[in-house]
């Protein structure tokens, strides 16, 4: 619940904004809002004028509710209180503004037409707008990508429906659709059922968040309870100890990446980290001066990490320490660029016969990491640290000096020969 004195300001300016938004109403209707082009107007126009009125509402000192919830949900005090209120504005023949307080008190302007695309446009630069915050340009991409991926495949399957025309058909339309991909006929792939499940969750999300954005919060959700059960998926399997030493770690294995990127790859080996970040380095998260050289994971003014235990300092040890070694200002060529990353070590390994099989990916190496950790059987809360995991036991100090953390490191870490060495500094 609001504090009362934030409840006094909203009454006080919702007079001056209920006119403000009034006038720029109609204005707004001597204006051509019958061309294509004008789809964007027509929409500002109808949240002005569904806006409108909420303002005016408070400014009686009513919530502004739709008729129907008034109907169905208010208290016969209120709903008494609002229609003696119009009484008393009433002069015989209704003036336009009077209508206009009638349309407010007794919520009879419909909620303004807007279609599943449009909708998403509102959630991405309106209602979303915090979760955004902190995100790099590539990030938002990402985010917004991921998201628009479920509404686009709703409005190609069910059509770009106004949001409060879509019924528990169109959702289960959708919902049989996906149904019809992830259970195909023989000859067939299987697409997956997390895949799906994202992408009605995220219509799922549009749909209660938008219908909370405009004040209608008790609107029955179409997409509840539409999901599919996940089937067991296959884990990215890890790298094992032997095929990094004898095939990733040979001689000029990796020589000849564009970028660095056999550097970021072999920083990856020894760290355990997201490929994205060691890509995103920057030359202030690289200690090599120090008496233990480490690494610091920190999230950027224009950069978020995946999650507050992803903050971490790792030691650096091993090929790890010799790549940086090579690029103490990071690299600058994949910073923010994960997918070009992602493409050229993906596109290089394939090529180069340097996947043990189809279901390696370059996360295998993370995963690698924490296996060898887990058969050196270093402590848990130690792997959890260096691995940026959550951890569900009791957090005591501060995970243990960077010499100590390199001695744990230095048990699991690939001999580094002196031949590799020279190579890797010959580039």
């Amino acid at each position: 619940m609001l504090p009362a004195l934030e409840i006094a300001r909203m009454r006080r300016d919702a007079p001056e904004e209920s006119d403000n938004l009034y006038w720029a109403m109609l204005a707004g209707q001597a204006e051509d809002t019958s061309s294509p082009e004008n789809l964007a107007f027509q929409i500002d126009q109808a949240r002005r004028r569904y806006k409108a009125p909420q303002a005016r509402a408070l400014a009686r000192g009513f919530v502004y509710a739709p008729i129907e919830q008034l109907a169905n949900d208010g208290g016969l005090d209120d709903l008494v209180a609002r229609i003696r209120r119009v009484d008393a504005a009433d002069t015989g023949k209704p003036s336009r503004s009077e209508k206009v307080e009638a349309d407010a008190l007794l919520g009879t302007v419909p909620p303004p037409p807007v279609t599943v695309s449009a909708a998403f446009e509102i959630y991405c630069s309106d209602i979303a707008a915090s979760e955004l915050i902190g995100k790099s340009e590539a990030q938002v991409r990402a985010w917004k990508q991921t998201k628009r991926r479920g509404v686009q495949y709703f409005v190609n399957v069910v059509g770009d429906r106004k949001m409060r025309d879509i019924t528990r058909q169109d959702a289960q339309q959708y919902y049989n659709r996906w149904k019809d991909r992830i259970m195909p006929g023989p000859g067939r792939a299987a697409l997956s059922t997390k895949t799906a499940n994202r992408d009605l969750g995220n219509m799922r999300l549009l749909f209660s968040a938008y219908s909370t954005y405009i004040g209608e919060e008790d609107r029955p959700n179409p997409f509840r309870n539409l999901s599919f059960r996940v089937r067991q998926s296959t884990d990215v399997p890890p790298f094992e100890y032997i095929w990094v030493r004898e095939k990733v770690l040979a001689l000029g294995a990796l020589s000849g990446l564009v970028g660095d990127a056999d550097l970021i790859l072999f920083a990856l080996i020894e760290t355990g980290c997201r490929p994205g970040e060691i890509a995103n380095l920057l030359e202030e998260d690289i200690h090599l001066k120090d008496n233990v050289p480490y690494i610091s994971i920190r999230p950027k003014k224009d950069r978020e990490i995946k999650t507050v235990s992803s903050i971490r300092d790792i030691p650096l040890v091993g090929v790890s320490l010799e790549a940086l070694r090579l690029a103490p200002k990071g690299f600058a060529h994949y910073r923010d660029k994960p997918d070009l990353l992602s493409a050229n070590l993906m596109t290089a390994f394939k090529s180069r016969g340097l996947f043990p099989s189809p279901a390696h990916k370059i996360y295998s190496f993370r995963h690698s990491f924490e296996k060898r950790m887990q058969e050196a059987e270093l402590d848990y809360g130690f792997r959890c640290m260096i691995m940026g995991h959550a951890n569900s036991r009791p957090a005591y100090g501060d995970g243990g000096s960077m010499a100590y953390r390199r001695d744990q490191l230095m048990k699991i870490a690939h001999p580094v020969l002196e031949g590799w060495v020279r190579d890797l500094r010959r580039r």
